[in-house]
């Protein structure tokens, strides 16, 4: 799996990407993420990208021609199979976009191999970019946050883990069987400012069948 990001701010998937499950996969050469800066396409020597709205408004809009510039360099680095010719995916993050989730995580990883992720800042993109390139609108959640950074590594780990191999274990998909939203381990007993917290019993049955109603049950209460 490749993603390819397009960002003004690369260094802000330092950490995340340099840390446990993600770090491991990418060292494993099983998953690789590379970035594509618009500044680095911009047609001026102080690398602006970034111009007032048409019809007037507050803030700056980032110009179509960098960050189409900056796709182009994406798709040639994307690589085609030979038994098929499926262009890679193109995800254009948007507040209003279609709500990502994990069925369409697990679709978008079952049919193709890179992935290009279009993460904008300011008040948004020219929207020209998203006539030039086949594109989908996608949506982390009902709220607007300040860029594209956010949603582009949580698309980049919600999609990684539906590809074998990235998980130590593929059984861990939480999503792909039942599992509680409540989870316990040792000890039995926790004894905190003077009283106890028990591991329920049930857990401690034996009774496979029954733990599964259980987490069922549990799951149908967080609901």
């Amino acid at each position: 799996m490749h993603f390819h990001i397009i960002t003004l701010f690369p260094g802000a998937f330092d950490s995340y990407l340099g840390e446990s499950i993600l770090k491991r996969a990418i060292e494993d050469k099983k998953l690789k993420v590379s970035f594509y800066n618009p500044r680095d396409y911009a047609d001026n020597s102080y690398k602006r990208i970034d111009r007032p709205p048409y019809a007037g408004g507050p803030g700056m809009v980032i110009q179509a021609e960098p960050v189409a510039k900056a796709i182009d360099a994406a798709l040639k680095k994307c690589s085609r199979s030979k038994k098929s010719n499926i262009k890679p995916k193109i995800i254009f993050l948007s507040p209003s976009g279609k709500q990502f989730t994990n069925e369409y995580a697990k679709s978008t990883a079952k049919k193709f191999k890179d992935i290009i992720i279009v993460s904008g800042r300011y008040e948004g993109i020219d929207a020209r970019v998203k006539k030039i390139f086949k594109m989908e609108d996608i949506s982390i959640g009902p709220f607007v946050l300040t860029g594209g950074e956010l949603p582009a590594m949580l698309l980049i780990d919600v999609i990684s883990r539906q590809v074998e191999g990235i998980l130590g274990n593929f059984s861990s998909l939480e999503e792909s069987r039942t599992a509680s939203p409540d989870v316990y381990t040792r000890p039995e007993v926790l004894l905190y400012k003077g009283r106890k917290y028990r591991v329920p019993k049930i857990l401690l049955s034996g009774d496979h069948k029954k733990i599964e109603e259980w987490r069922k049950e549990i799951q149908k209460k967080h609901k």
